[in-house]
């Protein structure tokens, strides 16, 4: 969707550019960047998953955002023809919870995924002044690596655990669980408040099994797509699009 997205962007504002999409194995990957490096007419591009973490590894620099997600959803090139690394998941997941009419400060999350996006989405949510955020990951030692790093920065705050809080007042998938409908569950949803926020940031499929299960039991959905809208204006930022 971000080549739509972004294309459409570009056509608004009569810009001689696209975006388009381009599929590599993780195998292929270190090669493949390294050739889009030496195209002299590209100015960036856009990284999704599963590939967030090895791009954080071959940028050349990172900015904090990036450095403190250990991964990249955007890379442009500089003037002085170094690649730069940023990561916004966390800021669009962020922005587009806000502007659903959700609030986050002073509220108990749940992150199910400590990927790329969701490292990046763990320290928006604590830096906009979530009161407590659980981290479960099939890879525990994943989640408790989380946890140490967004100590540094927010301490006591966070935990690793292996299953949701009963108590959150938001659970956000951060899994690809679900971008295929014979995909199972990310997470037990029987058991968490009946008030509770059921968050997904995968976009394709707009309501995944876990937003249409969820609402059948009353409870309150976030769907993917605003994540990404609201990172249309920081891209156009990052990339000096006029």
């Amino acid at each position: 969707m971000a080549p739509e997205l972004m294309n459409r962007l570009f056509a608004e504002r009569g810009m001689d550019a696209v975006l388009v999409p381009i599929s590599a194995t993780a195998g292929d990957l270190e090669i493949v960047v390294d050739g889009l490096k030496h195209m002299g007419n590209l100015d960036g591009f856009l990284v999704t998953v599963p590939h967030k973490l090895a791009l954080g590894r071959q940028a050349d620099r990172l900015t904090g955002a990036a450095k403190m997600a250990g991964s990249v959803n955007a890379m442009r090139r500089e003037p002085d023809g170094a690649w730069l690394g940023d990561n916004f998941d966390g800021q669009g997941f962020v922005r587009g919870l806000l502007s659903a009419g959700h609030s986050i400060a002073g509220k108990r999350f749940t992150l199910v995924g400590a990927g790329g996006a969701g490292v990046s989405i763990a320290a928006a949510i604590l830096g906009a002044g979530a009161s407590a955020l659980s981290i479960v990951d099939v890879e525990h030692s994943r989640a408790q690596a989380l946890v140490v790093r967004l100590g540094a920065h927010w301490p006591d705050l966070a935990r690793a655990s292996d299953s949701p809080d009963p108590a959150s007042d938001v659970v956000v998938n951060a899994t690809p669980l679900g971008l295929r409908e014979t995909d199972p569950l990310p997470f037990a949803i029987d058991g968490l408040k009946p008030d509770v926020v059921i968050a997904d940031i995968i976009m394709k499929p707009p309501q995944t099994r876990l937003l249409r299960e969820s609402a059948r039991r009353g409870m309150r959905t976030h769907p993917g797509l605003p994540m990404l809208a609201e990172q249309i204006p920081l891209y156009r930022e990052f990339f000096r699009i006029p």
